[in-house]
């Protein structure tokens, strides 16, 4: 199952991070993600988030937050949390 918790707002290229914005839920390191936009559809793991140049272990609806991505992102392509459920 999967839910829609945000939009990526930014990518950054070299050092391959995207910048995702949480509308809704929350995620922590180990969630499997989806992203899925124009051209962006894949799953990844995540490995590692940042706030504010800090590593955190987990985010919440309202936060911006680095994820460490596997390919390239797009503004705007929709992240989504994969669930067991």
């Amino acid at each position: 199952m999967e839910e829609e918790i945000g939009k990526i707002t930014h990518y950054f290229l070299k050092i391959n991070v995207g910048v995702l914005e949480i509308t809704k839920g929350h995620i922590q390191i180990g969630d499997t993600i989806h992203i899925k936009g124009h051209t962006t559809d894949y799953y990844q793991k995540i490995q590692s988030m940042q706030v504010e140049h800090a590593s955190v272990e987990s985010a919440q609806e309202g936060m911006q937050v680095g994820l460490k991505v596997e390919s390239s992102v797009r503004e705007g392509d929709s992240v989504f949390k994969v669930t067991e459920e």
